[in-house]
């Protein structure tokens, strides 16, 4: 169901008829099939899905996901949370997403070439004209958008190149420094202290979930659990975040760290000596089941959607402070907008301004969220879905669209 479907938003703001109409089913949904030759000399036909939620404030944005579970409602729904998530932070995009069904573990460098290459050429004139601007997201990276640019020879088409062929400085750490930020400033604002010593887990040790570690390692947290596919790792002093960064580039998992006792994904997400937690892994992993296991104070929504509805409402009603995806993973596609506007002047961003941007406009829309929360009654996430609906439906005012 789209979130502008919701009973609870419609009863929170008045949505014009018309707007919600338009924002409750996306402008534009493609079924593409990709047919390449794969390295092993075998004809594949893999299903693609390409979808446009919202484009008035700005061209469609959003990763390529390369993963056999993928589906379009997902497309759609990740599609969706990007028109919120660009609208909340400011920034001049609207919402897109790409998805690949493929198992991406099972393919060599090559074959993801191919089906890359050839997800080029089925939506070129798109890619071409700016109207969608991809990034990656699971399953792809660096690489592949290198192979987009290589492609079309437009260095503004894509973000999240590598850098020497004008990607950003810091694009590959943003999402996890948003993430970073978001617990930070939360501890502040809802704890009453700085983060130094304060106790935390992460679900999650990808892209994501890693840089955050780091990030909030960094500052003086204390990470006492991480948990990926392989299971969990517990230290109550903290974990030691660079070794275990340099364990998993050699291993590529964090089963098996020494000096740290083992645990599931579930006993994480139920510590009771953590004041934060952050899923930074999958959808859906905090759900009618396990939330009210949940011990923690601040829940920081590092992935995208890992609360479903109902375990929203019990982390609600048992008081627990969220802070909601489209705001605390913003990071990512803040960082693509300034890879974006630099390449589109051929301007240098130095990682510095990249990372300060990243937490002005962060902070700056985790204060209104919390100041309408405040006056309205409104729990964190209903506040920043208020907020980015406004936006977009200031927008579609201002352009004429209702």
């Amino acid at each position: 169901m789209s979130i502008f479907d919701s009973p609870t938003l419609n009863k929170l703001m008045s949505i014009p008829p018309n707007a919600k109409e338009m924002l409750r089913k996306p402008e534009k949904k493609m079924t593409i099939n990709i047919s390449v030759w794969l390295d092993s000399k075998t004809l594949v036909i893999c299903e693609g899905y390409v979808v446009y939620h919202n484009t008035v404030r700005g061209a469609a944005k959003g990763g390529i996901r390369i993963a056999g579970n993928v589906t379009l409602d997902e497309t759609t729904d990740l599609a969706e949370r990007m028109t919120l998530k660009t609208a909340l932070v400011g920034i001049p995009f609207g919402g897109g997403k790409s998805g690949i069904r493929m198992d991406s573990k099972n393919l060599s460098s090559y074959d993801k070439k191919e089906i890359i290459k050839e997800y080029v050429h089925l939506l070129r004139n798109d890619l071409v004209s700016g109207a969608y601007i991809p990034a990656p997201d699971m399953g792809t990276g660096p690489k592949e958008m290198a192979i987009i640019y290589g492609e079309l020879h437009i260095p503004e088409c894509v973000t999240g190149k590598p850098v020497g062929i004008g990607g950003l400085p810091g694009r590959k750490e943003a999402t996890g420094y948003g993430v970073a930020t978001s617990a930070i400033h939360a501890c502040k604002k809802y704890l009453k202290k700085e983060v130094k010593g304060v106790k935390m887990a992460v679900q999650g040790f990808g892209n994501v979930g890693s840089w955050a570690a780091h990030f909030l390692n960094e500052k003086g947290a204390k990470v006492v659990a991480i948990s990926d596919v392989s299971g969990g790792l517990y230290n109550k002093e903290g974990l030691d975040i660079n070794k275990l960064s340099e364990y998993v580039k050699t291993k590529g998992v964090v089963s098996g760290f020494p000096g740290a006792d083992k645990l599931s994904n579930e006993e994480l997400l139920a510590l009771d000596d953590i004041e934060v937690l952050i899923p930074a892994a999958l959808e859906n992993v905090i759900n009618e089941k396990t939330a009210p296991k949940i011990k923690a104070k601040i829940i920081v929504e590092g992935a995208n959607g890992p609360t479903t509805t109902e375990g929203d409402k019990i982390i609600d009603n048992n008081g627990i402070i969220l802070v909601p995806d489209i705001l605390a993973n913003s990071g990512g596609v803040i960082a693509s907008y300034i890879e974006w506007r630099s390449s589109k002047s051929g301007s240098m961003t130095p990682v510095a301004e990249v990372y300060k941007s990243i937490s002005d406009l962060i902070i700056n829309s985790f204060e209104r969220m919390a100041d309408l929360g405040k006056k309205e009654k409104l729990s964190n996430r209903n506040a920043s879905t208020v907020l980015a609906t406004q936006e977009v439906i200031n927008a579609m005012q201002e352009r004429g669209w209702i």
